[in-house]
């Protein structure tokens, strides 16, 4: 596209949007929930398993029962999904500190597009590189790991960013959804990919999955790149990038003080997306050590995967279901109700002890999960004032989910590493859940669901309960 403005609604426009949620989900399914962690957790098991034998003078296959998998990294031991754990939670440190600071440089300048293209390549290329993490030292792994979370996180600031701009508010859900949609597929279009080509060829080419991730990512992404502008609002160049970067998130974060309903939701979203997020990252790793052992061990690779795949199907079913849902009940009802529903799977996923158990609480996830993160970002941008200033504002929300994955991965390492238990993590994401929930009661919706009217509706409130209370 070659001019600089944009038009709401531009159906191409929109479109080309969507496409980046194919591209980068399978980021998402394959590094982050199915192919690697897997690898990873193999890898790092037949590490130990080599070392536990030289000190021990024994010839082991398996790792004894009640023993835990650890690794060293920097002269330290850990167990290798503390180690997980802690390495996103760092990654999502760094991403909560630099989005905010460079949506300022981009609402300032209008170069969202320039940064998503560059984090966009930055976790492919770290993608492609973990196609060496079992032939290198373990400390280079984990910091491709750690720059792809990076990538992929910091990316979405500034993708997201442009759907208050293509896009009328009522169309937010819908298009969202879209979004999320197309991303499960996708993600699940390679996953098959990787599968056939790992399970029906050789194992051994399982690395060559991350290569096919970075490509996919790259090249799908140019759909994205060809359609959405660089300069939404002809912002002028300047030399003080930086510094006026700033400046503009500070106006920015001076505004967004003046709307309580924001205010609110993003609190309530910092809590429950943390528990979604958490659920997302870790599932996989708690599943391998949790419930596929002992008899059900030999299937773990492909009950694990048939559980993610589960989950994607009924993700995309989910999105589709719930973003009906809130046309006929408004967006916060629908959150509430989605959230409420995570509850109970959460504490299920404490007591499960079979495979089977595992699959129908990967398909309730999986129904609730799509259509929890398509809500949330369409919800955000809907309640988004008149501004030019999509980047900063959508920092904000970026950095509330972040700071929320440092807290839910680090608790989440942090009570197996206490309990050397790791179903005792499971209790640290279901207090989020409950808190998301009681903060998202307190959210405007509906008829009061307006600035004013709901200011007017406190006062009002207000005034009631004090005649009340003289009488």
């Amino acid at each position: 596209m070659s001019s600089t403005k944009i038009v709401k609604g531009d159906k191409k426009t929109i479109k080309g949007w969507i496409f980046y949620d194919w591209a980068n989900s399978v980021y998402n399914l394959v590094i982050s929930s199915a192919i690697f962690p897997i690898f990873y957790d193999n890898v790092t098991t037949k590490a130990f398993l080599k070392k536990y034998n030289e000190t021990n003078g024994l010839a082991l296959t398996e790792v004894p029962e009640n023993v835990n998998v650890t690794v060293d990294i920097f002269g330290t031991t850990l167990s290798s999904s503390v180690l997980m754990s802690f390495t996103l939670c760092l990654s999502f440190m760094v991403v909560s500190i630099l989005s905010p600071m460079l949506s300022g440089v981009a609402d300032f300048v209008g170069s969202k597009k320039k940064f998503l293209k560059f984090f966009c390549y930055l976790g492919a290329l770290s993608c492609i590189s973990l196609y060496w993490f079992g032939d290198l030292p373990l400390e280079f792994g984990m910091f491709s790991v750690f720059l792809a979370s990076i990538g992929f996180w910091n990316s979405l600031v500034f993708y997201n960013a442009f759907l208050p701009e293509i896009a009328e508010p009522k169309d937010h859900d819908r298009i969202s959804a879209n979004g999320y949609t197309m991303g499960y597929v996708g993600s699940m279009t390679l996953l098959i990919i990787c599968l056939i080509m790992i399970q029906g060829i050789d194992v051994k080419l399982t690395p060559v999955s991350f290569i096919l991730v970075g490509l996919w990512w790259i090249g799908f992404s140019q759909v994205t790149y060809r359609v959405l502008p660089n300069n939404v609002y002809d912002k002028p160049k300047s030399s003080k990038v930086l510094l006026n970067g700033f400046k503009e998130l500070k106006s920015v974060f001076k505004e967004f003080k003046t709307y309580p309903k924001l205010k609110r939701y993003l609190t309530a979203f910092f809590f429950f997306n943390t528990g979604v997020q958490t659920v997302m990252l870790m599932a996989v790793l708690y599943a391998k050590k949790e419930i596929f052992v002992g008899e059900y061990a030999e299937s773990a690779t492909t009950g694990l995967i048939l559980s993610i795949l589960l989950i994607q199907i009924l993700g995309a079913l989910g999105a589709f279901i719930i973003s009906k849902l809130s046309s006929k009940i408004g967006n916060v009802k629908a959150l509430i109700s989605v959230v409420l529903i995570w509850i109970p799977f959460i504490v299920w996923a404490y007591f499960i002890d079979s495979a089977v158990e595992f699959y129908f609480l990967a398909a309730g996830i999986g129904l609730v999960m799509g259509g929890t993160q398509a809500l949330s970002r369409s919800t955000y941008s809907k309640f988004l004032p008149e501004t030019q200033d999509h980047a900063s504002y959508f920092s904000f929300y970026d950095v509330a989910e972040k700071v929320g994955i440092v807290f839910g991965t680090f608790f989440f390492g942090l009570m197996e590493y206490l309990t050397d238990d790791m179903r005792s993590s499971i209790i640290s994401v279901v207090f989020f859940f409950i808190i998301g929930f009681i903060c998202l009661l307190f959210v405007p919706r509906n008829k009061i669901d307006d600035e004013k009217d709901y200011d007017e509706y406190l006062t009002t409130a207000n005034t009631t309960f004090k005649d009340l209370k003289a009488n």
